[in-house]
């Protein structure tokens, strides 16, 4: 404790940015980097000081271990209903921020450096500006796993929910200025996780995070609570819970009446959060999400659209691994992507983490790892020893799991 002390004391700038609350800042916000930028929406409250940085949040001391740019703190006024905890994210870390800057700069005036705001017209981040009716797949395809393989449909609705415009509710981008154009191409472009989590909001029962708003290079979105890794060791009960849960958003993902596939490409412990108050698991990560349009594929019919896909175990020996084909999701009206990623990367006892083995279903009580089929079950999820195992083995799980939170609930 003591070295901090002497650092903030021998710091007047730490001591500074102690007192001052630096989410007012334009320049700290990166509001003059717009259209280079994820939106303005939240910019009221940010400019207001309606946005606060939690204690820690304001040592800036603390921002070179932060690597990934996230930050917390509370938003709101304290007399109208208190205020609540928000996430804020640069959508990526400082490095990937400086390269965003060099490509817009080098493909406008061939040099790395230059006024963003002259640069961003002669730029692809432009090509939707003027005349131009829709977001057609042409102009964004492979720009970012979301679109990786877009559907018409996919992009109006994109289109249609993009937050950081004046609620049009149109999918015809006459409704957006030309700068809010060049925005959506740039957050689809560089991390487009705040676009899943408007096209997926989590009051119509996607279990997204929530979308708050954006200020120049910082969006917020809702705090949901601590990560799923904090549950490793909690009681067996609640990791019954977790688990089913993690099953159901799998099969939520995979099978909704949207006919949208929503394949979760980085699946890890820390990309999940639970909520203290209702247990409810969160996707808090979405970066790395593929939308496959499955009413399309049934239409376009490719070759061995209707074959069952499976997905191959991946026995790597880092952490979180996954195989998968991006061309075959986006083929494939069929696909166990979903299941094979919770099983083999949380479940499953192939599932490390941070130096633990075992997964989330670690050390079961003894009646269950006697009777052997939870193990079973799990162990074809993650790596299935028979043809279409895996499908069955996840609507087994699901339904076993089930049985077994009914019966601690």
């Amino acid at each position: 404790g003591s070295l901090l002390v002497l650092m903030v004391l021998h710091s007047p700038s730490l001591l500074a940015s102690w007192q001052r609350n630096e989410l007012a800042d334009r320049r700290f916000l990166q509001l003059n980097k717009c259209p280079a930028c994820f939106g303005t929406s939240w910019c009221r409250r940010f400019l207001n000081g309606q946005v606060v940085f939690e204690a820690w949040g304001r040592l800036r001391l603390l921002d070179f271990l932060n690597v990934k740019n996230v930050y917390f703190a509370q938003y709101g006024e304290p007399r109208e209903g208190g205020r609540r905890r928000v996430v804020l994210k640069r959508l990526g870390s400082q490095r990937e921020l400086a390269q965003l800057d060099q490509s817009i700069c080098k493909r406008a005036t061939g040099r790395p450096r230059c006024d963003l705001l002259q640069a961003m017209p002669r730029t692809e981040f432009a090509r939707l500006n003027g005349d131009v009716r829709l977001l057609t797949p042409e102009a964004v395809e492979g720009w970012s796993d979301l679109v990786h393989c877009p559907s018409q449909r996919l992009l109006d609705r994109l289109v249609r929910r993009y937050a950081e415009t004046k609620d049009s509710g149109s999918f015809l981008l006459r409704n957006l200025k030309d700068s809010e154009r060049m925005q959506l191409l740039l957050t689809l472009a560089f991390n487009p996780e705040p676009l899943v989590l408007q096209s997926f909001p989590s009051d119509e029962g996607w279990p997204f995070a929530k979308y708050l708003g954006a200020c120049g290079r910082m969006v917020a979105v809702n705090y949901v609570g601590e990560e799923l890794w904090s549950y490793f060791n909690a009681p067996w009960e609640k990791r019954v819970d977790l688990a089913w849960q993690l099953m159901e958003i799998a099969e939520q993902l995979t099978n909704n009446d949207f006919e949208f596939a929503l394949y979760l490409l980085d699946v890890s412990f820390d990309n999940f959060a639970v909520g203290p108050r209702d247990g409810k698991v969160i996707i808090v990560d979405a970066e790395n999400v593929l939308v496959a349009d499955k009413r399309l594929i049934r239409q376009n019919k490719p070759e061995n659209w209707d074959v069952w896909y499976e997905s191959k175990f991946d026995d790597c020996d880092k952490e979180a691994c996954l195989s998968f084909s991006k061309e075959i999701l986006c083929a494939r009206a069929t696909v166990d992507h979903n299941y094979y990623a919770v099983c083999q990367n949380l479940l499953s006892r192939h599932a490390t983490w941070r130096g633990t083995s075992g997964g989330l279903l670690h050390d079961p009580p003894s009646e269950i790892a006697k009777d052997g089929r939870l193990e079973a079950l799990l162990d074809e999820c993650a790596n299935p020893k028979k043809r279409y195992g895996r499908f069955q083995a996840a609507k087994e799980l699901r339904e076993y799991l089930a049985q077994l939170s009914n019966n601690v609930r």
